[in-house]
């Protein structure tokens, strides 16, 4: 039973990571379907957990090699399910100044490198019986288990009318939404709002050696309006009313280009496939007032149905270019 109780904890942790940044990276119904899977193999890590930690106590009591390692490693895993269970239920969706959201990811973004550490140092090697009719019956057991505990927890929710009944299917919360002002101000990881002139500010947009820089009064001529919803990783969403110009009316003709990377002024990028421009916004207002400074000024990227980090703030630049959409990392490093 250890060896399998290892084994299961092993994978379980491996798809609760994997399906929580897929859940991230998409704004539609992928999100969803993904944390459903990351939900299942969070009850099921708690359903281990009696299992483990008889391994666990027993692994401290004889001070094995690593075992301060393990503990932390044990603590972060905790954490990270007991923040998620909080904020999906909405017990608890704001902690201070970070959210259960942001303690929940950060807690498992700690928890990787004590993964990695634990499965070098306690290697499992693999052996017949881990696919044994046994051990499947064992998995199929907890699965539905889990499946069974995750629908009875999104019931009770329900039936106890919990702000986690009136979540986004990405988990997220409403804020503001239709009301500018409530609007939260958020950037990406060590981002600072920056202070930027608008007489001086220009939009350089570079294709295939062609360049014009645009400043904010030729922006301010245009008036295209989309509603869009910025759905936040740090576990808040909020619809509302952008305004500006469609990126496909900046663009003259890009012979070979088939991406398009939109550029901050802090050096925060994003790429998009080139046939995307005429869904995003390059976005002067929002609710019929111009930007201000935390959300974006002089002008920021609209990018509907995906997650916030695509909505690049402060834009200054724009190039088309013959790289693939996907040549970047899935998530920006700064």
């Amino acid at each position: 039973m250890k060896r399998w109780t290892n084994v299961a904890l092993l994978v379980l942790l491996g798809s609760a990571f994997t399906t929580g940044w897929v859940a991230f990276f998409y704004g539609t119904a992928p999100s969803r379907w993904s944390l459903v899977i990351h939900a299942a193999s969070g009850f099921a890590i708690v359903a281990l957990t009696p299992w483990k930690s008889v391994i666990a106590r027993n692994g401290i009591r004889r001070r094995r090699k690593g075992w301060v390692d393990s503990l932390v490693f044990t603590i972060l895993v905790i954490v990270s399910v007991l923040a998620g269970l909080l904020h999906s239920s909405g017990l608890l969706i704001q902690a201070g100044p970070v959210s259960a959201m942001e303690i929940h990811v950060g807690a498992a973004l700690v928890a990787v490198p004590f993964a990695i550490w634990h499965v070098i140092a306690r290697r499992i090697p693999v052996r017949g019986t881990d696919l044994s009719r046994r051990s499947l019956l064992r998995g199929g057991v907890l699965l539905g288990a889990a499946g069974a505990a995750y629908a009875a927890s999104e019931g009770l929710v329900r039936v106890s009318n919990l702000a986690g009944a009136r979540r986004r299917f990405t988990g997220s919360y409403a804020v503001g939404s239709l009301h500018p002002e409530q609007l939260p101000v958020t950037q990406w990881m060590f981002d600072n709002v920056p202070s930027i002139d608008a007489a001086g500010w220009r939009l350089t947009v570079d294709v295939a050696a062609a360049v014009r820089q645009w400043t904010l009064e030729d922006l301010m001529k245009f008036d295209e309006r989309v509603r869009a919803t910025l759905d936040c990783t740090g576990g808040f969403y909020s619809e509302q009313d952008w305004s500006g110009v469609w990126l496909s009316r900046l663009l003259p003709e890009a012979p070979g280009a088939i991406s398009l990377l939109v550029r901050s002024s802090t050096g925060y990028t994003r790429r998009f496939p080139i046939d995307e421009a005429a869904r995003l916004l390059i976005a002067t207002g929002v609710g019929g007032a111009p930007l201000d400074a935390g959300h974006g000024f002089p002008v920021r990227l609209v990018a509907p149905h995906r997650r916030g980090f695509w909505w690049v703030k402060w834009v200054v630049g724009i190039t088309a270019e013959q790289l693939p959409s996907w040549w970047q990392l899935p998530f920006p490093t700064q």
